[in-house]
């Protein structure tokens, strides 16, 4: 009964836009203590969390690290385009191929947001995809490498409804793949809502 309760609460939270640490805290007993779960890439404390950090292990595709780019985004509704509720600083980051992106994501809203991005390595990056959460008021910075493939990568924030409302990007690989529909300020939606 009591681990339902948990999910229930965890689920209202998540709903909220609240962070849950419930389990964290169930789990690892000794409070203001960073949670590390290296085994699966996850690192989890009080600002939020970063999943599949990698400052060095290269793609196979790659021989170096082709640059080092600093990418500072910034979160929250005075980023909103009309229409929509939240927004990125900036929706399109372009890089050369087997560059290094050293990401800071600072959130300026009272509610948890995301910079997650799919389409990498899957050898590399579980999932095939690196996470950045934060929590209201705070930042996180990480890093990761991109392969040496033409791509376009999507970058989104996938807690619930917050990619509709604005929290949509890509990352443009060397000369990119196709372009993703819907990204605010770029693309238009490629189903777009239909009002009477």
């Amino acid at each position: 009964m009591i681990g339902r309760a948990w999910v229930l609460l965890s689920m209202i939270l998540m709903v909220a836009g609240l962070p849950v640490f419930a389990w964290a805290q169930m789990d690892h007993p000794k409070k203001n203590k960073n949670v590390d779960h290296s085994d699966h890439g996850m690192i989890l404390d009080r600002e939020g969390m970063v999943m599949n950090h990698n400052p060095d292990q290269l793609p196979e595709d790659c021989d170096a690290v082709s640059s080092d780019v600093q990418i500072d985004v910034r979160v929250g509704t005075k980023f909103a385009r009309t229409g929509l509720t939240f927004g990125y600083s900036q929706h399109e980051w372009r890089v050369a191929p087997c560059s290094r992106l050293n990401i800071t994501f600072v959130n300026e809203d009272q509610v948890r947001h995301q910079w997650m991005v799919h389409g990498l390595p899957k050898y590399l990056y579980p999932q095939g995809m690196f996470h950045l959460e934060v929590n209201g008021g705070f930042r996180k910075s990480a890093s990761f490498i991109v392969s040496s493939d033409d791509a376009t990568l999507l970058v989104h924030c996938d807690i619930s409804h917050h990619m509709e409302q604005g929290l949509k990007g890509q990352i443009v690989v060397g000369g990119g793949a196709l372009d993703i529909p819907g990204i605010p300020g770029l693309y238009a939606p490629l189903f777009p809502d239909k009002y009477p």
